[in-house]
């Protein structure tokens, strides 16, 4: 005997008279369907024993099931944490993600227009494109929020909390009487660094403290490792490194040179991943997991509001807080 074949979207748009995109508006309970043809939706869905499949749903609405986020690259803890929050709220919501890495391409902007034509939303994070490539896919429609970067005008923005965390970290510092210290990242690379840069500089400007900007080349333990020799030729008394990995590489370079951390020298991060916990390392807890998971929620909620409800362009900045280990010595606690 045949097997009976399964319902589809448009014999319930045929039974109920009505538009395959009808059908889905109205499983989906939206206001733009009559109470009336919606009950005449369900009734004939129910009938044919219809099960709607997200790919019926987005074939009906014009759409692709997914959608996208931009990374300035893949490599290391920080961005897996971040990818693992953002692809774990977009599966809860039904998408798939699509995701597009900038480092190392010829024309970074065109693969992210790319990107753009082919999912239903899109997340930017840091500065992987300049401000003008953002406005132009936004005013296309196409729904954008941007995690980890300056606010661009009329798209929502996801960030954590830099400068005023690191001013925290500085007074903690300062409490053990370190004044020669050393920041080792790069303030042009990101937004991030940038604001733990400027945080740092504010608060020691009024205490007779000497602050050094070591650049540096990347933000890995490689990095840091390869910077350590610039960071301990002027002897200074802490180094505040823009993330973990640099952290975990100066404390490496520093005990082959001989210096105990913290007796001679107090090393600090950023992002406490779980590296630094058993290294011991003085950081900044933010949170990754957390910052990708209110990008794919504000994106999801954006990919399915009217536009007659299309509400301003959002920001939020998610708390950070210092956590003190022994790289630095121990103290009260401290809080931005």
């Amino acid at each position: 005997m045949k097997a009976l074949s399964k319902a589809t979207i448009y014999q319930v748009a045929q039974l109920a008279g009505v538009s395959i995109a009808t059908v889905s508006r109205a499983l989906r309970d939206s206001d733009l369907v009559t109470p009336e043809t919606r009950e005449r939706v369900r009734a004939a869905a129910e009938e044919l024993r219809f099960t709607p499949s997200r790919p019926a749903r987005s074939l009906a609405e014009g759409r692709h099931a997914a959608n996208g986020i931009v990374f300035p690259d893949l490599v290391g803890p920080y961005y897996a944490e971040v990818v693992l929050g953002y692809e774990a709220a977009a599966a809860a919501l039904g998408s798939s993600v699509l995701i597009l890495a900038t480092n190392g391409r010829r024309d970074p902007a065109a693969a992210v227009r790319e990107l753009a034509g082919r999912v239903d939303g899109l997340a930017v994070m840091g500065r992987t494109v300049d401000d003008d490539v953002v406005t132009g896919i936004a005013s296309t429609g196409l729904p954008v929020v941007l995690l980890a970067r300056d606010p661009v005008d009329g798209v929502d923005t996801v960030r954590t909390g830099n400068t005023n965390t690191a001013r925290a970290l500085a007074e903690h510092l300062l409490g053990h009487g370190h004044r020669a210290i050393t920041f080792l990242g790069d303030p042009s690379s990101s937004p991030d660094v940038a604001g733990r840069f400027s945080g740092l500089k504010a608060a020691l400007a009024s205490k007779q403290a000497h602050l050094t900007l070591v650049r540096g080349t990347g933000l890995d333990l490689d990095a840091g490792c390869a910077a350590a020799p610039e960071v301990l030729a002027s002897a200074p008394d802490a180094v505040v490194c823009a993330n973990d990995e640099m952290a975990l590489g100066v404390l490496l370079a520093a005990e082959e040179a001989g210096l105990r951390a913290p007796q001679d020298l107090a090393v600090t991060g950023w992002d406490d991943l779980l590296a630094a916990r058993f290294a011991g390392l003085t950081t900044v807890r933010q949170p990754m997991r957390e910052l990708g998971a209110t990008a794919a929620r504000w994106l999801d909620k954006r990919i399915n509001e009217p536009p007659s409800q299309r509400t301003a362009a959002r920001r939020r900045i998610l708390a950070t807080e210092v956590v003190i280990r022994r790289s630095c010595g121990m103290h009260e606690e401290v809080h931005p």
